[in-house]
This record gives C-alpha cells, structure tokens and sequence, in this order.
C-alpha cells in the first residue's frame, strides 16, 4: 500500500525524532500528545533538531521549513482516523500501550497499518489487543531517529503476508537500512547488546576485573566503540535494567536475569549519563607512572606475542632470578606456577590484538609481581588489563558468549546472518557484526574458547551452539550464505 500520511503518537525526544524522519522523506505527519504542555515539548525537540542540522550544514532554512511545514501537532488521536500508519512512541510500559491501540484500532480506518517502536515488548500482545492484529508490526528506531541508520521491522506470526517487506521498503524509503526479524523480547540487538552488557556487571561484580580494565579490554583489545560500562551509562542503568526485565521474563536464562549490582545502582538512582553518576562517576584520573622499576623478568614456556623479545630491546634483562615470570596463558595459568619453585612470581599473560595485555593474577601471585608484569606492558607499549585466573579472562569471557548467542538465533530462524551482522553494526557502531568476527578469529577458536567457558561455569548457554560446533568438526571455516 503507498503510505503518504503517518501519525506519531508520543512526542519525546524518540517520537518527535520519528516524526522528522517521516517528514524528511517528503511525508505528512500527524503527531500526537497528550496535552498542550506536552505537545509544546515536542515542538521544542523538532525545532531545535532542525536547527542543529542547519547549524551543521546538513540542511538548509527553506528545507527546515519544508520538513516542519510537513508536520502537523495535535492533542486528539482523532485527528488519526486518516493516517495510513501510525507509530507510537510512548513510554515502555505494556498496559498504556495496549490501551492505546486499542483506542488507535477504534479511530483508524480498517487497512491502517499500527506500528510499535517498542525496543523490548511483545509486538504479538499488542496486536492481539486489536481487531486488526495482521495489520500491526513492529517499526523500531534507533536514538536519535535522524542520524541512526537502523531500523528493526518485527512481524509476528499473525502480521498479514508480506507486510513486513512493505513496512521494510518503507524503511528504506525514509534513508534507513531495516532488518526484519521475528517478535523475541529484544529483536536483534538488544538482545545480543544487554546480555553482554549484563555479563560484563556480573565480572565486575565476581572481582574477575575492574570496572577500568573490563572498559579497556573491549575497546582497545576487541576494538569495540566503547566499553560495557561506558555504554551502560549512556544508555541508561534503568533502561538497562528494564530490558534484562524483559528478557528474563521471556527466556528465564539465568543469565538474563539482571545483575544484582546493576539492581543496586538503580535502586541507588545512580542512572548513569543522566544522574551524573552510574558505573563511572566525577573520580579524579589517576597518573600512570612513565618509566617501572623493574629490572629483571622471566618468560615461562612459549612466548608466541614475543614478549621476551620485546621486553629485551626496551632494556630489561631476563634472569634466573627475577622479579616476575611471564607465562602465555594457553590453560588456567595455576596449573603452571605450581610447576615453578616460587609461584608466586607467575603471572599469565595474552595479548588481545596489538593494543592490549591481559594480566592473570593466580590465587598465588603476589601483589609485587602482579605490579611488576603491569609496568613492563605499559613500557612496551601494551595496555595492561588485570584480571582474575578465570577461562576466557576479560576479553573471550564477554565476548565468545555474544558470539555464541548470535549463531543460536540464526540456527532459530529467527533472522538472517547478513541482518544480524548489520544490525549490530548500524545499531552499536561495532566494526564487525558477530558472524564476521566468528570469521575473522577462526571458528574451530570461538568453539574451544566456549568449551572451556563452560567446562569452568558450567552455564548452559557458553555451550558451542550445535550449527557451531557442527561446522568446525566438517572443517568449514566460514558461514554457509544463501
């Protein structure tokens, strides 16, 4: 059908986003608000929206003027009735929702098409609390709705035939790339992002690492835009929060269950970005110092990231007797320093990519060599992340799991490798999306990693997914692709 006129129902910062983006692509839009103090809310959030392109450069006075002139505001969902899709915005809470598509399936012609921009709710309830439930699907932008390239177009399996293409050439129309995925609390990213995000409070919360290092690891050594707890400050602790709700309550995977320290900090009000303070806070920086006091080292074993060699040409000298023994770290690194006459010099050591060391401390090591193994990275040039003697450190830990999940919905059906790799890669900002990491590091690695992931927690899900599995045991080193 040709969709020429869109309401928007709620007009916060995300719905009045959603608005322009319908206007921009040349479409007349209904938005819709509660009350007049509300709907002057969202004109502020339109007008200043535009300016900033402007001021960017990104738009001109008479195309803000053509985009704004396209938009009509209004206080009575009545003025709906002609819409041919509305999308609603209003805030993540089931029932308000249900009431008002009910309310949008009394005033609303019978073919209109209702549209969700729910991130985590049950797309198929709301469609079931209508008369038109093959006419409502999910539409989920990503903030802010002008820039963000993404959107998640979600049927469910009562959505007409062929309605999601539409809804998805519709996408494409507005400037955006959709994926189109099933109705799972989550759709694709967030229920790959607040896992691994989730996980990662948990192995702050385990002493595994610090809040700093875990940071670090994932964005110098995975090479991710940001670390876990930078991106759950900006997201929002509560929102956060309210998604790990969502998907616990659908899959009752344990590890969905939201952290008990990322409960805390919500119950404390410590939000994150828009508290002011959530997992990072106002705490002064902390001076690394330049040069170490190290004289002597010792390297246990292989030493594949060349370390020894490194660690020679910066000018310190491998001994029979030194302050520190390096040990690639190719098992639990406690089942090597036993081995040694003074265990308590070990520490394990993996280079994550060029940029970062992690550091495992044994329930042996001493705090001097622990101290001693951080300032040789840092003088060589190497990020040190200290950690705990645990499978898969910081890195492998957080990520192998993500990996993992991403294979499971694919082996599901759920959504395509090429939709899942683009969701994350438009709606995170990640280099590479999962199927094209899992490449890149070598399947047969992602698949032992996980092995001894769950061979340590025992946690079902760090299980290799079978089509995991299945592909290294033939030798295939790639993903099959249509």
């Amino acid at each position: 059908m040709a969709f020429e006129m869109v309401g928007v129902v709620g007009l916060g910062t995300m719905g009045a986003g959603i608005a322009e983006v319908f206007a921009r692509a040349g479409l007349r839009v209904i938005g819709v608000e509660a009350d007049a103090d509300a709907l002057a809310r969202g004109r502020g959030h339109l007008e200043r929206s535009t300016q900033r392109a402007v001021d960017r450069g990104r738009l001109d006075g008479p195309g803000r003027d053509r985009i704004l002139g396209l938009i009509t505001l209004t206080t009575s969902r009545e003025d709906l009735r002609d819409a041919d899709l509305v999308v609603e915005a209003i805030p993540e809470i089931l029932d308000h929702k249900i009431g008002l598509f009910r309310d949008l399936d009394r005033i609303c012609k019978p073919q209109t098409v209702l549209a969700t921009n729910t991130s985590s709710l049950p797309v198929t309830a709301l469609a079931a609390a209508t008369g038109r439930p093959g006419r409502v699907v999910g539409l989920h932008f990503f903030n802010p709705a002008p820039v963000m390239k993404l959107v998640e177009v979600v049927g469910t399996v009562v959505t007409d035939d062929g309605l999601p293409a539409e809804i998805a050439e519709l996408a494409a129309r507005l400037g955006k790339t959709p994926v189109t995925v099933g109705d799972r609390a989550g759709f694709v990213v967030n229920r790959l992002l607040l896992p691994y995000l989730n996980h990662a409070a948990v192995l702050l919360e385990q002493c595994v690492a610090g809040r700093d290092d875990i940071d670090a690891a994932m964005t110098r050594g995975a090479g991710l835009p940001m670390g876990p707890f930078q991106l759950l400050d900006l997201i929002g602790l509560d929102t956060a929060y309210e998604v790990m709700g969502v998907l616990f309550d659908e899959t009752r995977d344990r590890r969905h269950a939201p952290a008990p320290l990322l409960r805390e900090l919500v119950a404390a009000r410590l939000l994150g970005r828009k508290t002011g303070r959530g997992f990072h806070g106002d705490e002064p920086m902390r001076r690394e110092p330049e040069k170490s006091s190290v004289i002597t080292f010792g390297v246990d074993g292989p030493d594949p990231a060349g370390i020894g060699e490194r660690l020679r040409a910066a000018g310190f000298k491998s001994s029979d007797e030194p302050e520190v023994i390096l040990r690639a770290a190719d098992r639990p690194v406690i089942e090597h320093a036993v081995q040694l006459r003074d265990p308590a010099k070990l520490v394990g050591v993996r280079v994550v990519g060029d940029r970062v060391a992690e550091l495992a401390a044994t329930i042996l090591t001493s705090p001097e060599a622990a101290r001693c193994a951080r300032d040789l990275m840092k003088v060589i040039g190497l990020t040190p992340v200290a950690c705990r003697d645990r499978a898969g450190f910081v890195t492998d830990a957080l990520l192998y799991p993500y990996l993992n999940d991403a294979v499971r919905m694919y082996e599901s059906g759920y959504a395509s490798i090429g939709d899942i790799d683009t969701a994350m890669k438009l709606g995170c900002g990640y280099p590479a999306g999962p199927f094209e990491t899992l490449e890149t590091i070598g399947l047969a690695v992602v698949r032992d990693g996980l092995r001894a992931l769950y061979a340590e927690y025992r946690e079902p899900a760090y299980a290799p997914a079978p089509l995991l599995d299945q592909l290294v045991t033939a030798g295939v080193r790639a993903f099959p692709r249509p």
